[in-house]
């Protein structure tokens, strides 16, 4: 289950934010752009309304943001906590175990 969220979450989500920001590239370009005709298709599979892609695509971001502090907290939080040194091995390259 863990491997599948993985998936999910990496690699369909980077495909996702790629075709959406590419699409709103397009947008921005102009019509027969190459971002345009590549990935128009997007905003007319929403339904035509850019700004519903471009919310879309600031949830994603807001997402992975949210996801990378999550992440960077409970790898500090689990350093200072528990008896391995994680983080400080990864910064400063000794290995050190805490009594």
């Amino acid at each position: 289950l863990a491997q599948l969220m993985m998936f999910l979450f990496f690699t369909i989500g980077a495909v996702y934010m790629i075709c959406t920001g590419f699409a709103l590239y397009g947008e921005g370009l102009g019509e027969g752009s190459w971002a345009e005709s590549m990935f128009g298709w997007v905003i007319t599979a929403v339904g035509g309304n850019s700004l519903q892609v471009h919310s879309f695509h600031r949830l994603g971001m807001w997402v992975t943001v949210c996801f990378v502090i999550v992440h960077v907290y409970a790898a500090i939080r689990e350093d200072i906590m528990s008896r391995q040194s994680l983080i400080s091995t990864m910064i400063s390259g000794w290995r050190m175990f805490k009594d």
